[in-house]
């Protein structure tokens, strides 16, 4: 439920946390929302809004990756790259790319689901960024981007001819804009595909994930060629990179355009910016300019016009009273049915697999939910029942690198068990073996605005808390921020067995205030 409350001016980021590559539609007064989520599942996490600033879980349209055995494995940056999210003949529908498979289709009658299984319209690698459109003509197309990292090109936008129903393309393509021939571009990519008053337009991010800025192109012709222009890049204002997102009305006529902007750490958090329309037929965003340049990112606005403030907050905390378990997680994987289960009364049950790499970085039963754009306190417990000898469970703070504190059996009896490691095979114990008075015990992750990570425990409530002697420096993961998780696992080997009692969980995050990031060095895909 939400309650309305007179407050008319919102303040970016609107998401402070990871949202990368947002998409998103108006139907009916209702926004929808989609965003990436790479190895993550379930995927493509879709949200609803009715002010374009408060935002709720509306579900997932992937409950599990294609290629199941491929993805039974942690893919690190691969999985669901930049999708977009139409609506065209009373269906929702989603075109996501796999850069390692192709350019997926599935659709529903509602943005809730249920979703249709993904169809695989265009496979082959390096295949990125696509987007359709449905033309007033009766005509389809699909444009698209390209990975250097998987195919050797990149800085490329190509367009297809595409049947009404999206199961197939009917040419093969053309390349209608080249950033090779525009000065200043290295990485064009995230198109997103539209039409207005008898102009074909291509908004397209160029630069770079963290430094990038906002392109658009147009055309009278679907295959070009296609006038370009820049419209919003970061100024005088702390917001890097502010690019690639969507581009909605609202059901009055106004304009706006949300994006993202890089945070390291913190992922990929989404801006709202107003947008309107100048004499000569070009968009304007954000702040605009004195000189009739590229507008700069607004630190805050007026809520959309007939629209009022709800308390609505995405879930972080949880009771595990729900049968399922919130949309809040994601596992590393896809999820095998006997990974966890509720049992009511406030506890999640996990099942410690035989599959301990030692680097938690490719465990796939890793359950976790993103890291909070502010600084913020992860409190549960766990406790072990009849598991093996060696098996580990605790809480983890997951990126490139990462840092775990929790109890692990020994023969002996139970003892905390601590370590960082990340994309090297080896993991390094940073504190003494501590016997412990039992199997449970309770655990906190503690973050800063760095951000830094302290680790603390106790064997109870009313206890003190034990603060461990050293902070993590959180860093991001492979094309998103780093994660809060929970974690059980035992030795290869070992004969599985025993369950590891989890909850509840409970995230207090600091009220939000507005972001300072430094400028990250330009990445390409």
């Amino acid at each position: 439920m939400t309650t309305r409350l007179p407050a008319p001016v919102y303040q970016n980021p609107i998401l402070n946390a990871d949202w990368p590559d947002p998409d998103a539609v108006q139907v009916d007064g209702v926004y929808y929302l989609i965003a990436s989520s790479f190895n993550r599942v379930p995927g493509l996490p879709i949200l609803r809004s009715r002010n374009l600033v408060d935002w709720e879980h509306a579900g997932h349209a992937l409950c599990a990756l294609p290629q199941g055995s491929h993805y039974s494995l942690v893919r690190h940056g691969s999985g669901v790259w930049a999708p977009s999210l139409r609506h065209h003949d009373g269906r929702f529908w989603i075109f996501y790319p796999d850069p390692d498979h192709g350019i997926f289709v599935l659709s529903a009658e509602k943005a809730e689901g249920p979703w249709t299984a993904p169809h695989l319209l265009y496979p082959g690698r390096g295949l990125i960024d696509p987007c359709p459109l449905w033309d007033d003509d009766g005509q389809a197309y699909l444009v698209h981007g390209w990975a250097k990292s998987r195919i050797g090109v990149k800085n490329r936008l190509t367009v297809h001819r595409m049947s009404l129903d999206a199961t197939r393309l009917l040419d093969r393509g053309t390349h209608v804009i080249d950033g090779a021939d525009l000065p200043g571009y290295t990485t064009l990519e995230g198109p997103k595909f539209y039409k207005r008053e008898g102009w074909y337009w291509i908004f397209a991010p160029a630069g770079g994930v963290a430094t990038g800025w906002q392109s658009v192109f147009r055309s009278k012709s679907p295959f070009g060629p296609y006038e370009e222009r820049r419209v919003l890049e970061q100024g005088n204002t702390q917001v890097n990179g502010p690019h690639q997102g969507a581009w909605v009305t609202s059901p009055r006529g106004e304009d706006w355009f949300l994006h993202f902007q890089d945070r390291g750490p913190y992922g990929r958090v989404v801006h709202l910016q107003p947008m309107g329309w100048t004499a000569d037929g070009w968009p304007w965003m954000g702040h605009q300019s004195a000189d009739g340049g590229p507008g700069s990112p607004v630190p805050t606005h007026s809520y959309p016009a007939g629209t009022f403030a709800d308390q609505a907050v995405l879930p972080a905390s949880d009771d595990f009273s729900s049968p399922r378990l919130g949309p809040q997680w994601h596992w590393q994987a896809n999820p095998r049915d006997d990974w966890a289960h509720q049992c009511g009364g406030g506890h999640l049950v996990l099942t410690p697999k035989a599959n301990d790499p030692v680097n938690l970085r490719e465990l796939p039963n890793v359950l976790g939910q993103v890291l909070p754009g502010t600084p913020s306190t992860f409190t549960t417990s766990v406790e072990l029942q009849d598991v093996p000898v060696g098996t580990r469970a605790g809480v983890v703070v997951l990126g490139r690198q990462y840092a775990w504190l929790g109890i692990v059996r020994t023969e002996e009896g139970y003892v905390l068990g601590d370590g960082t490691g990340g994309d090297v095979p080896h993991e390094q114990r940073l504190g003494r073996k501590m016997a412990l008075p039992g199997p449970r015990i309770e655990l906190q992750i503690r973050t800063d605005g760095t951000p830094r990570s302290t680790f603390a425990w106790r064997s109870g409530p009313g206890k003190p808390w034990e603060v461990q002697g050293w902070n993590f420096e959180v860093v991001k993961g492979q094309w998103i921020g780093a994660e809060l998780g929970i974690f059980a696992t035992s030795p290869l080997g070992s004969e599985e067995g025993g369950s590891v009692i989890v909850g509840p969980v409970r995230v207090d995050v600091a009220p939000a205030r507005r972001p300072t990031a430094p400028l990250l060095a330009a990445a390409t895909t």
